[in-house]
C-alpha cells in the first residue's frame, strides 16, 4: 500500500466548478461540479501509454450531408453525457483522494481507478475504444478510411451511417424507425441526451428541407461572435477575401520596438486562429487568404495585421455564406476535383501554393491551399507537385 500511496502523491485531482446560463427552457442558472484528474503529473509508459483519440474528419461530415441530401435521408444528433467517464482504464492508476471526500482515518489512503476521469491524457482514446467495440459488436461496420465513421446495412438494403466527433453523434437514415432503433441500442450502454433532427453541431449551423432535398451548412453565429471578440462587427465591409495590394513576406514584420510594443497586445494567434476553423468548416473562400497570413504567426506586424482585419470584413460582408448540398444539382453522380498552384507565390522562401477543390455529386466536400514542402523550379514542376496532393485527396 505504501506504493499505492507514493504513485498517489504524483496524481492529484482537483475540482472544477462551472455556472452554466440558464436556456430558454430552463429558468434558473445550473451549477455543476467535475472531478478531474491532473493528467500533466501522469509518466508516459507508467500511467499511460497511448494518448491519441481519433475524430471524424470535417470532409466526412460534408459527405454524409451529401448522401443526406441525395437520398433525402432522415438527420439526427445526440451527445453522450460524461463521455470519457465510460472509458475502460488499462493501467494501474492511483489518485490521491479529491477534497472534501477524504475518509477519516484514512487520510493517507488512495483512490484506485477503475475508470477513465476527464484530465488523464488516456482518457478520450479508452471513450473511443469503449464506444467501437460496442458499435462494432451490434452490427456496425467501421469505415476502412475514417475510424469515426461507422455503418450498418438493413435488411431492405438501406444503410444507416453513424459518425462520432469526441461525444456528439451524428446518425442518419432512410427512416426514423430506423434511427430509433440504433438510439434505443446506444441509450442501453451509455447515457446519452436526444437532440432530434440536427441543428447546430461544432459551431456549424445546419437548415434541412426535405421537401425541396436540400441542406444547408453555415456558421453566421460564430462568425458574428468573432466579429464581436476581434471588434470587428461595424467595420467597413469588403467583396474580396484579400486584396491584391497585400505583398506578404516576413520583412513586413515589427521594425522598431514601438510596432513590438503594439503588436504585443494584438491577438493575432487568436483571430488567425479562429479564421481556419472557420476556414476547415464551411468557407473554403477563404482558404487561400487564411494559408497567408497563418505564415507569420511568431512574429507578425501592422501590415500583417491589417491583413487579418481585411479577411474579417470580408466575412462581415458574407457572414451568411455557407455551402449547400442539393438533390437536384447531384449531376454528375460522382468525385470532381479541381487542382492548381502559384508558382513561387512566398516571397520569402519562394515556395509554391498548393490548392485543390472536391466536389461529391455536385456539392464542395474538401479543398486546400497550403504551401508546398520543397522549392518547386518551374511552374510544370510547381503543377505536378500540386496535382500530387490532390491526387491523393482524391484516393
Amino acid at each position: 500500500f505504501g506504493v499505492a500511496a507514493q504513485r498517489a502523491q504524483d496524481c492529484w485531482c482537483k475540482w472544477v466548478f462551472k455556472l452554466k446560463d440558464a436556456s430558454p427552457d430552463v429558468v434558473a442558472p445550473k451549477y455543476k461540479a467535475r472531478l478531474v484528474d491532473k493528467g500533466f503529473s501522469q509518466k508516459e509508459g507508467i500511467d499511460y501509454h497511448e494518448g491519441f483519440s481519433p475524430v471524424v474528419k470535417h470532409t466526412l461530415i460534408q459527405a454524409l450531408l451529401v448522401l443526406v441530401a441525395l437520398f433525402n435521408l432522415e438527420l439526427e444528433q445526440m451527445d453522450v453525457k460524461t463521455a470519457f467517464l465510460h472509458g475502460e482504464l488499462e493501467e494501474e492508476i492511483f489518485m490521491a483522494q479529491p477534497e472534501g471526500f477524504v475518509v477519516e482515518g484514512k487520510e493517507n489512503h488512495a483512490c484506485l481507478l477503475k475508470k477513465s476521469l476527464y484530465g488523464l491524457k488516456q482518457s478520450p482514446r479508452q471513450w473511443y475504444h469503449r464506444f467501437d467495440s460496442y458499435v462494432t459488436s451490434h452490427g456496425f461496420e467501421r469505415s476502412s478510411y475514417d475510424a469515426c465513421v461507422f455503418q450498418q446495412v438493413l435488411a431492405d438494403g438501406s444503410r444507416v451511417y453513424l459518425l462520432l466527433y469526441v461525444d456528439d453523434i451524428l446518425i442518419a437514415g432512410k427512416s426514423c424507425s430506423a434511427i430509433d432503433e440504433t438510439k434505443a441500442m446506444l441509450k442501453s450502454e451509455f447515457e446519452i441526451k436526444d437532440l432530434g433532427a440536427v441543428s447546430g453541431l461544432l459551431g456549424m449551423d445546419f437548415r434541412h428541407d426535405r421537401s425541396l432535398g436540400r441542406l444547408w451548412l453555415s456558421q453566421s453565429q460564430y462568425i458574428e461572435k468573432v466579429l464581436h471578440r476581434f471588434h470587428m462587427s461595424q467595420a467597413k465591409p469588403v467583396s474580396t477575401p484579400l486584396a491584391a495590394h497585400f505583398r506578404l513576406s516576413a520583412s513586413s514584420g515589427p521594425v522598431d520596438i514601438e510596432e513590438e510594443r503594439y503588436m504585443s497586445g494584438v491577438p493575432y494567434a487568436c483571430a488567425v486562429g479562429s479564421l481556419m476553423y472557420a476556414m476547415v468548416c464551411t468557407r473554403p473562400d477563404i482558404a487561400h487568404a487564411v494559408s497567408v497570413v497563418s505564415r507569420f504567426m511568431s512574429k507578425p506586424g501592422k501590415e500583417h495585421w491589417k491583413a487579418v482585419q481585411w479577411i474579417l470584413r470580408y466575412l462581415r460582408h458574407t457572414s451568411k455564406f455557407g455551402l449547400m448540398f442539393d438533390q437536384r444539382a447531384a449531376n454528375p453522380k460522382q468525385v470532381v476535383g479541381y487542382s492548381d498552384s502559384e508558382f513561387a507565390g512566398n516571397l520569402d522562401e519562394r515556395r509554391s501554393l498548393t490548392g485543390y477543390v472536391f466536389q461529391l455529386c455536385g456539392s464542395c466536400v474538401s479543398w486546400r491551399a497550403t504551401l508546398q514542402h520543397t522549392v518547386a523550379l518551374s511552374t510544370t514542376e510547381a503543377e505536378f507537385m500540386s496535382l500530387a496532393v490532390a491526387v491523393k485527396e482524391a484516393i
